[in-house]
């Protein structure tokens, strides 16, 4: 008896295009432009139009996009990228499956860094600036305007402690986290004292406040209170400047570019710089004793009410919740908390929003001594770890697979040439 033929193999059946967009999940254009970066193969239908498309390389595409994670997601179609350092979900986040509101309140800032980075906890976790690195990150920003904003401090002293590490392009997870470890102190090494000398050991919130506020001792209230909002803002999955380093990260942009790439982006109103909108709106609502005036020439002139509402809570910010329980220890606090308190009620008759973390912030900053823009300079340390993080993340992927295809709308060519 003859053995039966072979059933034919999965590679040799063939695929519609719209049998191909199905599978991948896409629309038929994006099957083509697949072909055209050379990620499929296509046949042309014989003796009609269209195309075939290998069945196992589909499938092989399919199970390598699902693998990487990056795609649109069900919700709204924004990109989503699969992560393992933050979730969010139910009005709490957490760090590694760790409620990040825990962390922060038992652990220091440069330990829930270190958490974020390896999954591990190092109890008495301390960042040490290389002297040279600082030296060369201090004289770029000294030689900046006094008018420069803490994030032009912040992307100058990044660049220069680029420049003294000549082995910064090796991208291994040791030398990666032998950067973040010298980088954050440099950062703040190379920042101005606000009034008095500089404290250049010690926890980095030490270090930070000699920075930030004119007030010389610091009570532990205080210090406490920053120590956690640097901890509480490490990270928050995927924020504008977050995906921006990713993307750095994604084209093997050394760590120091990945962080750059962050900075860059963190200067935005709805970003790194919405803690200063709402200081600066705190500060009226002391100076006039009453939010209602306030609040009424914010909706006059048609502005968004800086400090209220998250697009991610639709109840309340866990970090505000968080920062304000420990702003309460502060008796000197109590004004700032105050007008917050009298902000939030003000505007609840218009919108029922919550306090987020900016306007936590506020009251932080304002009633430590600080300056408007101590926020915004607060904001971009802490989340430094976060982005570092995340850069380690992504050197474990793809190169270049954060690279999106436009979905070209502009007139149909070939187009005369201009006269």
């Amino acid at each position: 008896m003859r053995d039966q033929e072979p059933a034919p193999r999965d590679t040799e059946r063939r695929l519609s295009t719209k049998e191909a967009a199905e599978l991948l999940g896409v629309k038929p254009e994006t099957v083509y432009a697949y072909v055209s970066r050379g990620q499929l193969s296509s046949r042309r239908v014989s003796g009609g139009r269209g195309s075939t498309f290998d069945a196992g390389e589909v499938e092989a595409l399919a199970r390598r996009n699902r693998r990487e994670g990056v795609g649109t997601s069900g919700s709204g179609g924004e990109l989503s990228v699969r992560t393992r350092i933050t979730l969010i979900e139910s009005d709490r986040y957490f760090f590694r499956g760790v409620d990040a509101v825990d962390l922060a309140a038992g652990h220091t800032y440069e330990e829930v860094a270190e958490w974020l980075w390896t999954g591990r906890m190092l109890p008495g976790s301390t960042f040490t600036a290389p002297a040279a690195s600082v030296a060369v990150a201090r004289r770029a920003v000294d030689a900046l305007p006094e008018h420069a904003a803490p994030t032009d401090l912040l992307r100058v002293a990044t660049i220069a402690a680029a420049t003294a590490d000549p082995l910064r392009f090796d991208l291994s997870e040791d030398a990666v986290l032998g950067t973040a470890r010298t980088l954050i102190p440099t950062l703040v090494a190379a920042l101005p004292p606000a009034g008095h000398q500089r404290r250049d050991e010690g926890p980095l919130a030490h270090r930070l406040w000699s920075r930030l506020s004119v007030r010389k001792d610091p009570d532990e209230a205080s210090l406490r209170a920053l120590d956690t909002a640097l901890a509480l803002l490490v990270d928050h999955d995927l924020a504008a400047s977050t995906l921006a380093v990713r993307v750095a990260a994604s084209a093997r942009a050394h760590a120091y570019a990945a962080v750059s790439a962050g900075l860059g982006v963190i200067e935005g109103p709805l970003h790194g710089a919405a803690s200063g909108l709402a200081h600066r709106l705190l500060q009226d609502v002391l100076d006039q004793g009453d939010a209602a005036p306030v609040i009424a020439d914010e909706l006059r002139a048609g502005r968004r009410i800086p400090g209220l509402g998250h697009r991610l809570y639709p109840g309340e910010d866990p970090r505000a919740r968080a920062l304000f329980a420990l702003l309460e220890q502060i008796p000197r606090a109590e004004p700032a908390l105050l007008a917050a308190r009298d902000i939030v009620e003000t505007t609840a008759r218009h919108t029922p929003l919550h306090a987020n973390v900016d306007l936590a912030l506020a009251v932080l900053t304002a009633s430590c001594g600080m300056a408007p823009t101590a926020g915004e300079t607060i904001f971009a340390v802490a989340r430094t770890a976060g982005w570092i993080a995340h850069a380690l993340e992504e050197y474990g992927e793809r190169p270049l697979r954060m690279r999106p295809s436009g979905l070209y709308a502009g007139p149909k060519p070939p187009q005369p040439l201009p006269e």
